[in-house]
């Protein structure tokens, strides 16, 4: 169940505003003057403020200014207002929207549904951070599995993103062939470790300026090959 936090120093509107969020199913609490429900706002945990511009004690630009900069909940600013000038304000401030008085409470429950909804998509515990790997000039999205260079995309083979992924996150070290060829095709090395140059020279060919000078993937004779950072 959402939990919503109300600051609103006008009691009917601020109970009206209650009645309607919690026959919709979330959780409402209230504060009536600006420092208390500032002190509420930080300390406790909420999914999204609604919050009166004119309140006693502090102001609701500074009530937001404050929060926005500690917590990434909704807010949706209220007031009688209809200059443009307090909407430009609030805005800038990390408001998310602004509803002039008078408004109707389903306005308001369809506004606070919106809102929650939209955070979901944006910053919920649904989303994934794509998991990246930028090493001067390369950067390879492993959750996409797609690879930049130098700000240009460059098409990989599956074994070829395997192969280029594994040797970036292991920067500075030596691999065989045959540890690589383990490694990548998760097989013992069977004669076939040739498959290993092969790749390295595709590889090489998307991602260095000059494949007789390579500046990432370095040889190492007798050895095998370094990926260097």
């Amino acid at each position: 169940m959402s939990k919503i936090l109300i600051v609103e120093d006008e009691e009917a509107i601020a109970d009206l505003e209650k009645d309607y969020l919690e026959l919709s199913g979330f959780e409402v609490e209230i504060e009536n003057r600006g420092d208390t429900g500032l002190n509420k706002a930080l300390n406790e945990e909420f999914d999204l403020l609604i919050l009166d511009l004119m309140l006693p004690e502090v102001d609701g630009f500074e009530i937001c200014r404050q929060v926005r900069e500690k917590k990434n909940m909704p807010i949706i600013m209220v007031s009688a207002k209809k200059d443009d000038i307090d909407k430009i304000r609030g805005l800038g401030l990390g408001a998310d929207d602004y509803i002039t008085k008078p408004f109707s409470p389903s306005e308001m429950v369809a506004r606070v549904k919106a809102h929650l909804a939209r955070y979901d998509r944006l910053i919920g515990s649904g989303q994934k951070v794509n998991d990246v790997v930028e090493i001067r000039g390369i950067k390879i999205d492993k959750t996409a599995r797609r690879v930049w260079v130098n700000g240009e995309e460059k098409q990989f083979t599956t074994k070829e993103f395997d192969l280029l992924t594994f040797l970036a996150e292991n920067p500075n070290r030596v691999f065989t062939k045959e540890e690589l060829f383990r490694e990548i095709w998760d097989m013992e090395s069977i004669g076939d470790i040739a498959t290993v140059t092969v790749h390295i020279k595709k590889i090489r060919e998307k991602i260095e300026f000059n494949t007789a000078k390579p500046q990432y993937i370095e040889t190492i004779w007798g050895v095998g090959y370094r990926f260097k950072a």
